[in-house]
């Protein structure tokens, strides 16, 4: 996006005119904005085209086309000026991402987003088809994905049914690899021409490739009449239920309601584009128009930025806010100059994943001790919290102080903060960055992989609690609780939480669906809203001995102490509870949950208990005091011993040992150890030394 020029009109009907959008040969698309607030893309004609039939007619064609489809997929027209003057269109301002700036960015999308996009693509075209017409230009940059769904944009060449393809020039105005076959032949189309397009472009949504590819443009549009898609990448429930869309022959395709039917994403599927990677980027975007058209502030991060800083830095950081009704074909994408934006975060990087061992294969003796994979000594400090591990590194604290960055695959460190003075724990905010505070209590971000800093926010904390996909919670030096947002380093707010939770505040919560909770000292648990810091619920005398350490998954929290404990997160309602039989019973640690299971230790045993609650599943007679981590095949826990500490491994199948590995007492003083898992790895501090060891 960049500021208004000479010659750019300041205002459009009711809009005031912000800045450029993109542009093209026939016109410009600007980001406007009304009275009320409302902000709106508005396409307009070049002064000097405006007398020009032929693209005037097409005009008016485009906005009569976009008025007349009325669905939730694509952008509402706020307005439209066709005769007199400039015209222009104003449409819905879309905010987020297009398909193939995700797929670029992240890498293609699992099976539930992908079932979740087809559906939701496939029922936006019926709707245009009910309208009378066909989209005819179907492909990723012309799919805007918004925290309400996928949006299909760009009406520029939509026509009715049966209408030709070929122009009065001679061309073919489709984009090669996505245009059906009868459109790459110049003939007659239907609403089945836009189904063939769903299907490519599925593939590549799927697949990270095109289905249709050449060397030059006539060898692609000869693969798409002649040649066979390529399917590599797509598992084979995919296959059959995007082959049918690509039929060479229109009457072998699906309709869009068959398809939307088929493909039967799973519950809650939509919750893609508001939870994980895809809504991060989702909300950046969301971010950077609130920057765009809010009165300029000054936070805690430091001053803000110009307006013309703005303009520029949304183009720098490659942001496609984008409107429905025409505006996807002559923008100008990604074209804006380069700048260091503080808030562009780049996509989590690829986890070099470990090979997972077997025993059957040989590749271990079930029982006997592990062979590391690796091993540093004196890498880490000997009281580094807990070490993270972030796709390909693995975070610790560092014997010179600071914080480092270590390679997963062989230990080496990557990189160093060497001014960090470690206070508390570090948080990973959707493994794109690295969150940790310093002693004066500043949060600092910085890239996993390469230690490149981002923002920072002076939230006096003392310790990190939690993170969610919004912000990262913190327990202030004075007892309070603390919002700070991810995308824009703003205090969101602060709140003294009730008297018994006053002081004592573990520095270890949770935080999902909308809740954050954390414990005491004393064995109670306090549940707030993550967005205003109001107290939910709270839960007295959980513990007694052990530290609560809250898990939140999938709108539940698992609560140890007394009883291991499931509650609905939202209210506290407590779902299912285990409690030991004993007199005197031993308390539960913290609990892990992984798939259809919850693990957790109580007198020195581990044991595995259904989601959902109900009988023990098994219970090792191995001993463990925690935490439970899981991964691979395998359960790891650390055992306390006279002599020492075991790191142990036990099946996740019955509880039965794996491996382990000791790590003695110097001068009869336990070391203590702490355990990280990530990467089919599992990686532990002990006595200095950071070491990486396998997985079963």
């Amino acid at each position: 996006m960049k500021p208004l020029g000479t010659g750019d009109p300041i205002r459009l009907g009711p809009y005031r005119l912000l800045g450029v959008l993109g542009e093209g040969g026939m016109g410009k698309v600007y980001v406007g904005q009304d009275h009320a607030g409302t902000v709106a893309a508005v396409k307009v004609l070049r002064p000097e085209l405006a007398h020009d039939t032929g693209l005037a007619q097409r005009f008016v064609r485009e906005a009569l086309a976009a008025q007349a489809v009325r669905s939730p997929g694509v952008a509402a027209v706020l307005g439209a000026q066709t005769e007199g003057g400039r015209p222009w269109i104003a449409t819905e301002f879309l905010v987020g991402p297009t398909l193939d700036q995700i797929v670029d960015r992240l890498g293609p999308l699992d099976d539930a987003a992908l079932r979740a996009l087809a559906a939701s693509i496939a029922l936006t075209l019926r709707d245009i088809h009910a309208a009378g017409f066909v989209h005819r230009d179907l492909k990723p940059p012309n799919i805007v994905l918004t925290s309400d769904g996928p949006r299909v944009i760009d009406f520029g060449i939509a026509r009715p049914e049966h209408g030709l393809t070929l122009t009065t020039t001679g061309q073919i105005p489709v984009t090669p690899g996505y245009g059906a076959p009868e459109q790459v032949l110049g003939h007659r189309v239907s609403a089945a021409a836009d189904v063939f397009s769903l299907g490519a472009v599925l593939v590549y949504a799927g697949t990270g490739h095109r289905a249709f590819e050449g060397t030059h443009v006539a060898a692609v549009q000869y693969e798409v009449v002649h040649g066979e898609p390529r399917w590599h990448g797509l598992s084979p429930e995919q296959h059959a239920l995007i082959a049918p869309c690509l039929a060479k022959e229109a009457a072998g395709r699906p309709t869009p309601e068959q398809i939307a039917g088929a493909f039967a994403p799973p519950k809650k599927s939509g919750t893609v584009w508001k939870r994980g990677s895809v809504a991060d980027a989702i909300r950046e975007r969301e971010h950077e128009l609130r920057e765009l058209t809010a009165p300029l502030l000054t936070t805690q991060a430091g001053a803000a930025p110009s307006r013309r800083r703005l303009l520029t830095g949304f183009a720098a950081g490659g942001a496609l806010l984008v409107a429905s009704g025409g505006t996807g074909w002559w923008l100008l994408r990604d074209g804006g100059p380069s700048r260091k934006d503080l808030f562009t975060i780049p996509p989590a990087a690829k986890t070099p994943a470990a090979r997972i061992l077997s025993a059957d294969d040989g590749d271990y003796i079930v029982g006997d001790p592990v062979k590391p994979l690796w091993k540093h000594d004196a890498a880490v400090a000997t009281d580094s919290p807990a070490p993270l591990a972030v796709r390909d590194v693995v975070i610790a604290g560092t014997a010179a102080g600071g914080i480092a960055a270590f390679n997963v695959v062989d230990g080496k460190r990557r990189w160093q903060a060497a001014d960090m003075e470690m206070t508390s724990r570090w948080l990973s905010l959707s493994d794109r960055l690295l969150v940790a505070a310093d002693k004066e209590g500043t949060l600092h971000t910085f890239v996993p992989s390469t230690g490149e800093p981002k923002w920072t926010a002076k939230a006096g904390a003392k310790a990190l609690l939690a993170a969610d996909e919004e912000a990262v919670y913190v327990l202030t030096k004075d007892h309070r609780l603390r919002s700070v947002g991810r995308f824009d380093a703003r205090i969101r707010w602060t709140v003294s939480p009730p008297e018994r939770f006053r002081t004592g505040v573990y520095a270890q919560g949770a935080a999902g669906s909308g809740t954050l909770v954390v414990a005491t000292a004393g064995g109670h648990a306090l549940a707030v809203s993550t967005k205003t810091g109001r107290t939910l619920w709270a839960l007295y005398n959980q513990a007694r001995k052990n530290q609560i350490v809250p898990t939140v998954r999938n709108g539940v929290v698992y609560l140890n102490g007394k009883s291991l404990s499931a509650r609905r997160v939202s209210d506290g309602k407590e779902l299912w509870q285990e409690t030991d039989s004993y007199a005197d019973p031993p308390e539960y640690g913290p609990a892990e949950v992984s798939g259809d299971s919850v693990y957790a230790t109580i007198g020195g045993d581990v044991s595995r208990f259904p989601l959902r609650g109900g009988q023990e599943q098994w219970s090792s007679s191995e001993d463990g005091q925690g935490p439970v981590l899981v991964q691979g095949n395998g359960v790891w826990v650390i055992d306390q011993q006279y002599n020492g500490t075991t790191v142990r491994t036990l099946s996740i199948k019955d509880g039965s040992q794996g491996w382990s590995y000791d790590v003695l007492s110097f001068l009869g003083v336990k070391i203590p150890v702490s355990l990280a898992v990530g990467g089919n790895r599992a990686f532990a501090t002990a006595g200095g030394s950071l070491i990486a060891f396998p997985v079963f």
